[in-house]
């Protein structure tokens, strides 16, 4: 054979070649079916230099692809594939015929504001138990996809997804409720009062102008709201309402009082033992007599209940004419005592008062050196039942007085209250 048949016989070769490797195809080279293992190859240096008597020895083994092929793939017919690009390898889905709708966050109603009178006079109000509350909150779900919340640099979105956590919290007289996402943005904050101005709840509003309005003090109904473990509209918030949007008037005492109470207290025990009232109506409508005949029905009543020995009160005229001066016996003299210089400034004040006829007149009732400051006392503390702005028919007034009488009593003997450093208030 020359040279000129051999060289057509190598390119009739290389076409046969080349039209097999066009039938090949992806799928056939990556048949595990046309891949041969091979364990090394003793022409290549490197596995010449493994040690095959070491105990770790491990031979290499190769997994070939298409080695049981006929002829070799053409590598070139495969597609290009880009370092940016993933294949996977699942079969091709076609997209869904109906586009999704994107997330569409709900519009939250806004905390209600009131901005007429008619938005809050006269709406009904009830009292919530906060279990109650918590109760609905778990049971609803919010009408939310994802956390509202956008970052206000990076407007990055939050993309936490419900449920969300639910929270209470107390302001005055409201309880807030407030679901926040994990991350701890919150996704929606709910009162159960609407707000007035500055941000006011409507409901510490109401409460504070309504105590005063009724007639009713800030203590007490404090109080009330403390034994029921409800929130109150605290002290300061109380008195600015009250200088900002409403006014009082007292009833002046002297002529326009329309009861007068009596009151006896026990000097040593500081016990309360008689309370008398005197209706206006009782006197003629002569408000000026009312003290000295409720006087007079305190003495008759102790007269026949207890031993009367010293009678203590104010100067009042009517009540000083009643009593009688007591007696004593003289006074011892000589002794000790150092003498105020005559001529001396002690010695003509000591003058200007022992020559006042009216002081002598009265300087009988004040040798025991008695005090109505603890009686005094118990006259504040009927104020907390018998508010100067009520009128009280006189069985309740009377009532009342009792009330006032039987609360002192029992509390008389309680430690003062102190401040923080320990001194008294």
């Amino acid at each position: 054979m020359d040279a000129s048949e051999v060289l057509e016989e190598s390119l009739q070769n290389m076409s046969i070649q080349d039209a097999e490797t066009q039938l090949m195809n992806e799928q056939e080279i990556n048949d595990l079916m046309n891949s041969v293992i091979d364990w090394g190859d003793s022409n290549d240096e490197e596995i010449e230099a493994d040690d095959s008597e070491d105990e770790d020895y491990v031979p290499r083994i190769c997994i070939r692809l298409d080695g049981a092929l006929q002829a070799p793939p053409c590598l070139d017919n495969l597609p290009v594939i880009d370092a940016s690009e993933t294949v996977h390898d699942i079969p091709d889905v076609e997209p869904p015929s109906v586009t999704l709708p994107p997330l569409q966050q709900p519009d939250f109603p806004d905390t209600l504001c009131v901005m007429t009178e008619d938005d809050l006079i006269g709406k009904r109000a009830s009292i919530t138990y906060e279990d109650c509350l918590k109760q609905l909150a778990t049971f609803l779900v919010l009408p939310v996809q994802r956390c509202p919340y956008t970052c206000d640099v990076s407007q990055v979105e939050c993309q936490c997804r419900p449920p969300f956590e639910v929270s209470f919290t107390r302001r005055g007289t409201a309880s807030i409720m407030e679901w926040t996402c994990p991350v701890g943005h919150t996704v929606w904050r709910w009162s159960s009062q609407p707000t007035v101005r500055y941000g006011m709840l409507a409901g510490d509003f109401m409460l504070a102008s309504n105590i005063l309005l009724s007639g009713s003090n800030y203590a007490k109904v404090s109080l009330l709201f403390q034994f029921m473990n409800m929130g109150m509209v605290d002290r300061s918030s109380f008195f600015t309402i009250q200088d900002t949007y409403a006014d009082g008037r007292m009833d002046s005492p002297g002529h326009c009082a329309q009861y007068c109470t009596y009151t006896a207290m026990e000097n040593e025990s500081r016990e309360i033992l008689s309370v008398i009232t005197v209706d206006k109506r009782e006197t003629g409508r002569n408000s000026v007599i009312m003290e000295r005949e409720a006087f007079v029905r305190t003495v008759d009543t102790l007269l026949n209940e207890v031993k009367l020995v010293e009678v203590c009160t104010d100067a009042h005229v009517q009540i000083s004419a009643l009593m009688r001066g007591c007696q004593h016996a003289d006074l011892e003299s000589g002794g000790a005592q150092q003498w105020l210089e005559r001529g001396s400034m002690a010695h003509e004040a000591l003058k200007s008062i022992v020559r006042n006829k009216r002081w002598l007149n009265e300087v009988h009732k004040y040798l025991h050196f008695r005090s109505t400051v603890d009686l005094e006392s118990f006259q504040n503390h009927i104020l907390m039942y018998t508010s100067k702005r009520t009128a009280f028919s006189p069985p309740v007034f009377e009532a009342r007085m009792l009330l006032a009488a039987i609360d002192y009593n029992y509390h008389k003997d309680c430690p003062e209250l102190c401040k923080s450093d320990g001194s008294k208030q």
